[in-house]
C-alpha cells in the first residue's frame, strides 16, 4: 500500500485495554506493514491490528478518537485530541483500505445467484475448518499458553482458586514430568475429574489426590486427558466452539474476545468428557510406565466396565519406577487443606 510509506515513522502515545474489565495502560502506537502496532513503553509489541480490521469506536467525551478490532469492541485504543497526526493517519489508511477492496460489477442475475450460492457454500462448509487449520499451524506455543492461562482465569470463577503450597510443588512437578503435561493444577471444584487446557496445562479435581492412596490414579486421569488432546487438541476444540469470526480475530489481533473464553469455559465444565477406548489408552500408559489398573478401579471399583484396562495393564508383572516419593505424595494430598 503506497499510503503506508508516508506514515512509516509516525508514532503516538495512547491508552489501551485488552477487555472491558481490564485496566487501561499507556502504550505507543505506530504504523507497520498493513498493521497498527501497539507496544508498551519499553518498545515491546503487545498486539498487532490489521488495518483492514480496524473500526472506529464512539468518540470519547474528552475528544480525540477511539478504535477497536473488528468484532471485538471490548478491546479499545484511545488517542487524545493532541495526537491528531496519528488519528488522521489511521483514518486515511482505513479509507485507503476500503477503496482498495474490489467493487462488484454488474452481472446477470443467474450468474450472481450461482456465485452467491458458491460463496455461501464455501463460507459454510470450507472456511470455518480452513481458518481453524490455519490457526493451528501459525499460533505459536507461547500464545497458546497465554490462551490457556486466560481460560483458566475464567474457570477459576467456578472452580475457585487453584490449590497450591510450596510443599506440594515437587509432587505436581513429578506428575507433570511422568505424564508429559506442561503443568498440573489442582482445583477445589468445578472440574469433574480432569481437563486439558491449550498450552498443555491439565486441571485435576482435588478428589483425585485426596481420595486415593497412590498417585497412579491422578496420573491415569492426566494420561487419559493427554490421549484426548492427541486426538483433538484443546486449542482446536476452543476455536471450533468459538466459530470463524473469533478465529479470524485471533489471527488478526492475536487474542480472543473474553466472551468467547467465558462461553467455552462454561461449555467444558458442563459437558461430560468423551470416553476413550482401552486400545487408545494402553499405549499411553505403557509409554509413561504407569499402571492402568488403579485408574480402571477408580473409574469402576468392580472393574467390570474397565476390564480391558485391568487385564491388559502394560505394567502387569513389572516394577515401574515410583511416580514420586511417598513424602511428596503425602504433601500433594494435603495441597487443598489451607
Amino acid at each position: 500500500m503506497t499510503a503506508l510509506s508516508k506514515y512509516d515513522r509516525l508514532e503516538a502515545s495512547g491508552l489501551w485495554r485488552a477487555s472491558a474489565d481490564a485496566q487501561r495502560r499507556e502504550v505507543i502506537v505506530s504504523v507497520g506493514d498493513a498493521t497498527l502496532i501497539i507496544s508498551d513503553l519499553n518498545d515491546r509489541a503487545i498486539t498487532h491490528w490489521s488495518l483492514a480490521a480496524v473500526e472506529k469506536a464512539p468518540m470519547p467525551d474528552k475528544g480525540g478518537a477511539a478504535y477497536h478490532p473488528d468484532g471485538d469492541p471490548e478491546e479499545l485504543l484511545e488517542l487524545a485530541a493532541t495526537e491528531d497526526a496519528m488519528i488522521d493517519a489511521i483514518d486515511t489508511l482505513r479509507r485507503a483500505v476500503a477503496r482498495a477492496r474490489p467493487k462488484p460489477g454488474r452481472v446477470r442475475w443467474l450468474g450472481a445467484a450461482i456465485s452467491a450460492s458458491a460463496v455461501a457454500a464455501l463460507a459454510l462448509f470450507w472456511l470455518p475448518g480452513a481458518l481453524v487449520d490455519h490457526a493451528m499451524r501459525v499460533v505459536p506455543p507461547v500464545k497458546e499458553a497465554e490462551i490457556g492461562a486466560a481460560l483458566l482465569a475464567r474457570i477459576e470463577r467456578v472452580s475457585g482458586q487453584p490449590c497450591n503450597t510450596i510443599e506440594a510443588r515437587p509432587g505436581l512437578v513429578a506428575l507433570a514430568g511422568r505424564t508429559g503435561a506442561a503443568r498440573v493444577v489442582v482445583v477445589p471444584g468445578g472440574v469433574r475429574e480432569a481437563l486439558s487446557l491449550p498450552g498443555g496445562t491439565v486441571l485435576l479435581n482435588r478428589t483425585l489426590v485426596e481420595d486415593y492412596e497412590e498417585p497412579d490414579v491422578a496420573a491415569g486421569y492426566i494420561l487419559v486427558e493427554q490421549s484426548r488432546s492427541a486426538e483433538t487438541p484443546p486449542l482446536r476444540k476452543l476455536l471450533e466452539h468459538a466459530g470463524p469470526r473469533a478465529t479470524g480475530t485471533l489471527l488478526t489481533t492475536g487474542s480472543l474476545p473474553p466472551r468467547v473464553l467465558e462461553a467455552f469455559a462454561e461449555d467444558q465444565l458442563a459437558t461430560p468428557a468423551v470416553e476413550m477406548p482401552a486400545e487408545n489408552l494402553l499405549p499411553t500408559f505403557a509409554t509413561a510406565q504407569v499402571r492402568s489398573t488403579p485408574y480402571a478401579r477408580a473409574r469402576d471399583i468392580s472393574g467390570e466396565a474397565t476390564l480391558p484396562l485391568i487385564e491388559a495393564d502394560p505394567m502387569s508383572g513389572q516394577d515401574p519406577a515410583p511416580i514420586m516419593r511417598d513424602r511428596d505424595w503425602l504433601q500433594l494430598q494435603a495441597i487443598c487443606e489451607n
